[in-house]
C-alpha cells in the first residue's frame, strides 16, 4: 500500500515541477458530468485538474518547496490545477465555471514559488487573454513609430499646403 501511496505522490510532485503554477479549488457538490465539462474547459487552456487526498499535495507541495500558507489550504474536498504556462487562462476557466455551476470554489494558488491569496488568483483571472495582451502590447509599442512618422511628415505637408495657398492666391 505504501508502494501505491508514494506513486500517487510522486505524480503529484512531477505535475507541480512541471508547471510554474498551482491552483487549490475545492470541488466539494460536483457531479460526474461537472468534473468533466470542468476538465474540458482548463484542458483548452493547457491545464490539468487533479484531485488527491490532501496529505498527499501536502507531502508533494513540501518537495517541491512550496510556501508554508498553501498547507493552510488544503483541507476538505481539495483539487489542484496545474499546466503549462497559462496561469491567467486556467484560473479564469475555473472561476467562470464555478460562477456559472455555483458548485467548487477556488482557494488559493502558487505561482513561481509565491503564495497567491484568493484575490491574486481572482485578479489574474480578471486579466486579459494572453492573445489580447500581446496586442496591446504590440499597439504600445508601435504608437511611437506612429508618431515619429507623423511628425517627420508634418514639415513636408506644411510646405505643401503653404504652396498651395499661394497658388490659390496667385
Amino acid at each position: 500500500m505504501k508502494e501505491i501511496k508514494q506513486i500517487i505522490i510522486d505524480d503529484l510532485l512531477e505535475s507541480i515541477n512541471d508547471s510554474p503554477f498551482l491552483l487549490v479549488s475545492d470541488y466539494s457538490g460536483m457531479t460526474v458530468p461537472e468534473f468533466a465539462e470542468l476538465r474540458d474547459k482548463l484542458t483548452e487552456t493547457g491545464a490539468r485538474f487533479q484531485v488527491a487526498k490532501n496529505s498527499f499535495v501536502k507531502r508533494a507541495a513540501g518537495s517541491a518547496e512550496y510556501p508554508e500558507e498553501l498547507v493552510e489550504h488544503l483541507s476538505g474536498q481539495t483539487a489542484i490545477v496545474t499546466g503549462d504556462s497559462d496561469v491567467c487562462g486556467a484560473a479564469k476557466a475555473l472561476k467562470e465555471f464555478t460562477k456559472t455551476s455555483k458548485k467548487g470554489t477556488m482557494r488559493c494558488g502558487v505561482l513561481d514559488g509565491e503564495f497567491l491569496s484568493l484575490d491574486e488568483v481572482n485578479a489574474l483571472a480578471d486579466l486579459p487573454s494572453r492573445e489580447v495582451l500581446l496586442a496591446q502590447f504590440l499597439g504600445v509599442l508601435s504608437q511611437p513609430a506612429t508618431k515619429l512618422a507623423t511628425v517627420l511628415s508634418q514639415p513636408g505637408a506644411s510646405l505643401a499646403r503653404v504652396l498651395q495657398a499661394k497658388n490659390d492666391k496667385g
